[in-house]
């Protein structure tokens, strides 16, 4: 007798992201945009996005994986399962992708471009055995994601409001800063002794000013009612985030505990800009 294999296309691996932390630089901008349209006559619309937006992010599991095994990276086992998920995220993204188009919203598919682009740049670092450690690219991937708060708002409203790229720029703000901090705490986590107080705030420059530009240009844009008076308030609180970790650095901590912090703060900056942008 033998034993009864598992399952070859059902692998978690292959099916989902890696990365777990990577979840909320989608869900966050999405959310975001989709209370700030305000209005869910077109919820269909906005569901079909949801959809698309999922999708497209998925895909890049597989994708990976391909790459990886014709790369030699992976055994090539996981080919077949990986080439049905990629298929299965594809058409499921292509047919809600087909759906806004016939609902009126084919000027969704700019921002498909830049995702494209920098979906092709991290296949190609794949490929080369370069894709760990690239905050450059993880910060441009993250404001490729933070294009669904604006297509998430447009959807709502019905049509392409100005108002949608002010939510992108302020999504992309909040992410960029929040993978730099997570950069600088898995560094901390391998400190071997805790330096002095100006090494520490020299070593987490970038973190505070990432955090410090974002809190006073939405200060300073709140103040001349460009944005909603108190839009500042969720930046305030990533703002404190790395003057803490400055002076209680995560020396030993488990990345997993790392990123549990990120999530929640993450979560509760999505909630208050809710709420504060009403």
């Amino acid at each position: 007798m033998t034993d009864l294999a598992p399952p070859s296309y059902f692998r978690r691996h292959i099916a989902l992201p890696a990365d777990h932390g990577s979840w909320v630089f989608l869900f966050s901008p999405l959310l975001i945009g989709l209370f700030a349209g305000g209005r869910w006559t077109g919820a269909s619309a906005s569901a079909l996005l949801v959809v698309a937006a999922l999708a497209a992010f998925l895909a890049r599991q597989p994708a990976t994986i391909l790459v990886k095994a014709y790369s030699g990276r992976r055994s090539r086992d996981e080919l077949p399962a990986a080439r049905f998920w990629l298929a299965l995220y594809a058409g499921a993204g292509l047919a809600a992708g087909a759906g806004l188009l016939a609902a009126g919203f084919g000027y969704l598919l700019l921002l498909v471009i830049p995702g494209l682009a920098v979906f092709a740049w991290h296949l190609y670092l794949v490929s080369r055995r370069a894709e760990r450690k690239q905050l450059g690219v993880e910060i441009v991937a993250s404001g490729v994601l933070a294009l669904a708060a604006p297509a998430a708002l447009w959807v709502g409203r019905g049509n392409p409001a100005p108002v949608g790229w002010w939510l992108w720029a302020l999504c992309w703000m909040q992410s960029a800063a929040s993978i730099v901090h997570a950069y600088l705490r898995l560094e901390q986590r391998t400190w071997s002794a805790i330096p002095g107080v100006n090494r520490r705030v020299a070593l987490a420059g970038r973190a505070l000013l990432y955090t410090t530009f974002n809190l006073v240009a939405t200060a300073a844009l709140c103040f001349a009612a460009v944005l909603p008076p108190l839009i500042f308030a969720p930046f305030a609180l990533q703002w404190a985030e790395p003057v803490l970790g400055t002076f209680v650095p995560a020396v030993g901590a488990r990345p997993t505990a790392i990123g549990v912090r990120q999530l929640i703060v993450s979560t509760a900056f999505t909630v208050l800009f809710i709420l504060f942008w009403k």
